[in-house]
């Protein structure tokens, strides 16, 4: 069973993949020599609902997010080390996640990171109807409220990657933002882990300006790797910033962003 999850994910995100008529499954074609992946057809429908999978400025930034559907013990590991490296990053929750673990999610507030909706019951969203949807996914971010009222959840990953137009649009309606992911590779199989070593370079082969990475705190490896990822990134002149300084660029004329590039 593990080796056909590994296929298809692998699949997955070497090339976009149709999964129905009107659903569609995350996918893009890799860069090499770090430039950003292709995406194809889906370029203009995430642009039309204002969707990303990575910052397409050009900056040397990147955005390191993780997605949670269970603990594993290896997120305070992770939040200990981004804190050390003064690192932000977005942490996509489930409601089992929210529910079993408050005083992590607690935690990950306390240290500056921010909250993401994963959907409630990791659902599909292309599987379900408006108000399925919109149930779902409030139910999540209400339970986030509950573990701390001045949360703010504005981003939202759909599960396995699934989407079409309507779950974007519904999202949009909501006022949540999609965040895809531009580096990923296989990291959620507990027992087949290969060592730190094979988690960097997962990553470091796939990194680009502009990237938003997506990794699972369900890996000792990825635990392992985060400190040596951060490492190396800043020594190769990335900065590693939150989705939010991503959305303020989107807000920014390209006048001034141009101008702060130059730093004149």
């Amino acid at each position: 069973m593990k080796k056909i999850l590994l296929v298809f994910f692998v699949f997955l995100i070497i090339a976009p993949l149709e999964v129905g008529a009107n659903s569609y499954g995350w996918g893009y074609k890799k860069g090499i020599n770090n430039q950003q992946p292709e995406v194809g057809k889906y370029q203009q429908i995430l642009e039309k609902y204002r969707s990303f999978y990575l910052d397409p400025s050009g900056d040397k930034h990147v955005y390191l997010t993780f997605d949670n559907g269970y603990e594993a013990g290896f997120t305070e590991q992770i939040l200990d080390v981004l804190k050390e490296k003064k690192v932000p990053a977005t942490f996509f929750l489930t409601g089992h996640y929210v529910e079993d673990q408050p005083d992590l999610v607690r935690r990950m507030v306390a240290d500056g990171h921010i909250i993401g909706n994963h959907s409630d019951g990791h659902r599909d969203f292309t599987k379900i109807s408006k108000e399925e949807f919109t149930d779902d996914v409030t139910t999540l971010t209400d339970k986030i409220k509950v573990v701390d009222k001045n949360i703010h959840v504005q981003y939202i990953r759909p599960p396995k990657g699934t989407f079409n137009e309507s779950s974007l649009s519904w999202a949009n309606e909501l006022g949540y933002t999609h965040i895809f992911w531009s580096v990923a590779f296989v990291d959620w199989n507990q027992g087949s882990e290969k060592g730190w070593e094979h988690a960097y370079k997962q990553v470091m082969d796939q990194i680009h300006p502009g990237a938003i990475v997506l990794m699972h705190t369900v890996s000792k490896d990825n635990a392992d790797a985060v400190a040596h990822l951060i490492d190396s990134l800043r020594e190769q002149g990335y900065q590693l910033k939150s989705l939010d300084d991503l959305m303020l660029k989107q807000l920014l004329p390209k006048e001034i962003i141009g101008f702060n590039k130059e730093g004149k």
